[in-house]
């Protein structure tokens, strides 16, 4: 087929990415499973092997990461039947995926949600890369992922997938005039007293209302092997502990726990736009909020069996104890222009897990009783 030259300027809906992969700017060494292709990303899948390495790395500009690995790994893995990955160890895995990007597209990665309710660190690294998670515009070259559990010992196999990639054509993140009008004219977040200006700021429910009073969860440690590929198959009380309001409406994270908590506003991600979670002040680096930062177009959205869906928040404390209290701004939405209008959203229709939201545990674990 004839290539298309130009790209209209926003995040790719899933029928571009679908057309980079046609017109061979996006590669796989297997086909395209059938639920790949999420309205506005594209799931990554492992390859046939992974590599234990001494250490994280970034190539750099003088070499590629197949060399980097020949020079750090301390042994290889055979992923087509399955292997676990020990917590606490780095490995490098090529994924199934490459690209061979048109000049003005550029991609960007994320733990898949489920990746990071895990506490399963992941970035995505291409040959002579000086960042983790970014691939330049015209990047042509092969795709890594590392992983690096740090909670749960993980099964993973050929074809697990546990990070996505979004593409763009050029910067289209909204200005504060513009999240201010489009939140007037699709209500972006549920609740009076939010402003909205440099996006949509979350913060952290410690009341657990309508909840008995469940304001989150802490990992457990020294627990059972997770398989990535299960849905419904764990007891949550084996993975974790259940924490509640006891009226003081705080938390103190302790160092080197994992917890799950959840955002007291509920968000909406209008069909027209995509959204990334960053941090909401980068100077406060007592804690790490929110792993898996991609939120499709349709995320809380009524349509598609939302009508607002809180943030679930993957938080782990750095090297001192902090306090957390309810309220407290964690984080922020920033919304980007869709180049298209997609032709399929997040929520019911493709069966996604986490449309309308409240404290959920990943799709891996059964459902919560008290």
């Amino acid at each position: 087929m004839d290539k298309q030259q130009t790209w209209p300027q926003g995040v790719f809906p899933a029928r571009l990415i679908e057309l980079l992969h046609k017109q061979g700017s996006i590669a796989a060494a297997r086909p395209f499973d059938t639920d790949q292709v999420q309205p506005a990303s594209l799931d990554l899948r492992l390859g046939d092997v992974a590599y234990r390495v001494r250490s994280s790395f970034l190539p750099g500009p003088s070499h590629s990461v197949a060399e980097r690995i020949e020079a750090l790994k301390l042994h290889e893995i055979d992923l087509t039947r399955g292997a676990v990955l020990e917590r606490g160890c780095v490995y490098l895995v090529p994924l199934q995926e490459s690209l061979e990007l048109p000049d003005a597209v550029s991609a960007s990665a994320n733990p898949k949600s489920s990746t990071g309710r895990l506490d399963v660190f992941t970035r995505v690294i291409g040959d002579r890369a000086r960042g983790f998670d970014q691939m330049p515009k015209g990047y042509k070259g092969p795709l890594y992922l590392e992983v690096s559990p740090r909670t749960f010992p993980v099964l993973v196999r050929t074809g697990s997938r546990l990070s996505q990639m979004r593409f763009r054509c050029g910067d289209n993140r909204l200005t504060v005039a513009e999240h201010q009008a489009l939140h007037a004219s699709d209500t972006l977040v549920f609740d009076n007293d939010v402003p909205v200006g440099e996006g949509v700021a979350l913060s952290i429910d410690l009341k657990g209302a309508n909840r008995n009073g469940l304001v989150g969860f802490r990992s457990k440690r020294h627990t059972a092997v997770v398989d990535v590929d299960k849905k419904a198959a764990l007891d949550v009380h084996e993975f974790w502990e259940p924490l509640h309001n006891r009226g003081r409406e705080e938390l103190i994270l302790d160092p080197d726990e994992f917890y799950i908590l959840v955002s007291d506003e509920a968000v909406h991600v209008p069909p027209t736009h995509a959204a990334e979670m960053v941090p909401f002040d980068p100077l406060v680096g007592e804690f790490r909020v929110h792993y898996a930062g991609f939120f499709d177009p349709g995320f809380g959205h009524s349509s598609a069996g939302g009508t607002g869906s809180r943030a679930v928040l993957e938080v782990r404390s750095r090297e001192v104890p902090f306090l957390l209290g309810h309220g407290q701004t964690i984080g922020r939405l920033i919304y980007e222009r869709l180049a298209e209008e997609p032709d399929r959203l997040y929520g019911s229709a493709l069966g996604s897990n986490y449309q309308a939201q409240t404290l959920k545990l990943s799709k891996h674990f059964k459902p919560y009783t008290e």
